[in-house]
């Protein structure tokens, strides 16, 4: 029985909804508070057991290897200065046990294509998706939620949230029935549909774990909204062959790739911010005056 011990992180889009911040740096790379969003993503995996991390990474997207790579000038000025709180938080952004493995994605294809991309590396074992951007506010993390769901069930698991119908058409929509509390399993998984069309409001946010058995899908589908491969089209041809599960996750989705969702998220991991969570939140309240 293998468990999911790694996941792919497809971070190779430009996020032109930020412009001019991620004309030279990545939207992965826009802080909450002190942390950037693809750390409160490896820290949810980290979570979950997993200890191998796929960068699915594309042009002017160093500064993510970089964030996860050892500084030694910077450790050696933080030493130097005496900052051994800061320099042991750096030293151990993340555990000693995780692999960082970064895979180029030549051109930008669709979310279907960047999961390919890292097919070499996945092999034939189970893997989890996390997008970014999609930042989720969870107790227990909700990637953690999700192995253990797959630990039962031994099959694909989307993470789906209800969505206002008037929404439908910014996301994968599915059709499925429920089998046990939080978990319903997908007859069907539809792109984008047109709030007339969605055959329900349940849709797919940025958290899958998939079974290898996607990858075999995703070379063979043609290309779909956009002209890319779309990991949803992969999903819903992987549906004629084995059994696929939408998780009802337990937590708050800040959607980051939105100014509205990205402003949110600071707001909130800011008033519980250990620093200057108290200040901050005094602060909020006198605006109200």
């Amino acid at each position: 029985m293998k468990r999911v011990r790694k996941a792919v992180f497809p971070v190779a889009g430009m996020g032109t909804r930020f412009l001019p911040a991620t004309k030279a740096s990545p939207k992965e790379m826009l802080p909450i508070v002190d942390k950037p969003l693809i750390q409160y993503a490896v820290e949810e995996a980290v979570a979950a057991g997993i200890t191998d991390m796929v960068f699915v990474t594309g042009r002017s997207k160093r500064a993510i290897e970089d964030h996860f790579d050892k500084a030694y000038e910077l450790e050696s000025e933080l030493e130097a200065r005496g900052k051994n709180e800061m320099l042991d938080f750096v030293r151990n952004m993340i555990p000693k046990n995780i692999n960082c493995i970064y895979i180029r994605q030549a051109e930008a294809l669709g979310l279907g294509h960047a999961v390919l991309c890292a097919k070499p590396v996945i092999g034939d074992e189970p893997f989890a998706v996390l997008l970014a951007d999609d930042l989720l506010d969870g107790t227990p993390p909700v990637m953690k939620q999700m192995t253990d769901t797959y630990d039962y069930y031994r099959c694909s698991v989307l993470g789906v949230q209800d969505v206002p119908r008037s929404d439908t058409k910014s996301y994968g929509i599915v059709d499925a029935r429920p089998v046990a509390e939080r978990v319903e399993q997908i007859n069907a998984i539809v792109e984008k549909p047109k709030p007339e069309e969605a055959p329900s409001t349940l849709a797919v946010v940025g958290r899958y774990i998939l079974t290898p058995r996607i990858f075999h899908h995703l070379e063979n589908i043609k290309p779909g909204a956009g002209g890319e491969i779309q990991l949803t089209d992969g999903i819903a041809s992987l549906l004629s062959e084995e059994q696929v599960l939408a998780y009802r996750y337990q937590g708050t989705r800040y959607d980051c790739g939105s100014k509205l969702g990205y402003l949110q998220a600071t707001v909130v991991f800011g008033q519980r911010h250990p620093e200057v969570g108290p200040a901050f939140d005094a602060y909020l309240k006198s605006l109200e005056r």
